[in-house]
């Protein structure tokens, strides 16, 4: 598991701020769920955590559990992958990914949202090395680099 910095992950939030509020959130790679929880302490009405890894599942059921998120947090153990190429369109306000760098994931998952815009906001988490398809906006942390795509319709502001 390799969490998001804390520094990131504020950055991150502050950006989606304003699409937050009572919003159905998603967090694929979920890992210890701080992205997914951190959206529901900033007024998200529900957060799906998704966490395929049953050691790193464990660990995100006890986080829910400790942060008390009861019913707002709804955990699956799946592929993220998988997940999202089962979701329809605009399914969420708000989706969070945090894939292995290792892997090409965070590209399989840009090209799911681009056939079909799953969430409003999509933040996808990946080396700043990676090329993300569709011209994305960028946001670059030193090693770190967030990709977001943004549904056209949306009346706010581009992150």
């Amino acid at each position: 598991m390799r969490p998001t910095l804390d520094r990131v992950r504020e950055a991150w939030m502050s950006i989606v701020q304003p699409w937050l509020s009572d919003a159905h959130v998603l967090d694929l790679y979920a890992g210890s769920g701080a992205l997914g929880l951190e959206a529901l302490s900033r007024g998200a009405r529900s957060a799906d955590l998704v966490e395929r890894d049953p050691r790193v599942f464990r660990v995100l059921q006890q986080n829910v559990a400790t942060l008390s998120a009861g019913d707002a947090a709804r955990l699956h153990r799946v592929d993220a992958l998988r997940f999202a190429a089962k979701l329809g369109p605009l399914e969420y306000a708000v989706a969070f990914a945090d894939p292995p760098y290792e892997t090409d994931a965070a590209v399989v998952l840009a090209t799911l949202w681009l056939d079909v815009p799953f969430a409003g906001i999509l933040g996808i988490e990946h080396s700043p090395r990676q090329q993300m398809p569709g011209a994305p906006a960028i946001r670059r942390y030193g090693s770190v680099a967030i990709a977001f795509y943004q549904e056209p319709s949306l009346s706010r502001d581009t992150p």
